[in-house]
């Protein structure tokens, strides 16, 4: 991700992430796999802060806690 701002992971944490899902040990990743997958995972954890954020503001508080990124989970795998 070029921009300033979003979570960002090492290519070789994807990359040994979604290996671990697979089935067949020789199955193996394009770097433009691995890239699009992390920009996927990084936007995916951008979102979440963001809605996190917004429903601790609801609730008049400064700080996020576990139970405002549960309230935000359900919709957020739905959207993604």
């Amino acid at each position: 991700m070029t921009e300033e701002y979003g979570a960002l992971f090492k290519k070789k944490t994807i990359q040994c992430m979604l290996q671990s899902f697979f089935k067949d040990e020789k199955t193996k990743m394009t770097s433009e796999a691995i890239h699009l997958s992390r920009e996927l995972i990084g936007l995916f954890i951008t979102e979440a802060i963001m809605r996190s954020c917004k429903e601790a503001e609801k609730d008049s508080t400064t700080t996020v806690s576990i139970e405002h990124l549960e309230k935000i989970l359900p919709q957020l795998l739905l959207d993604f």
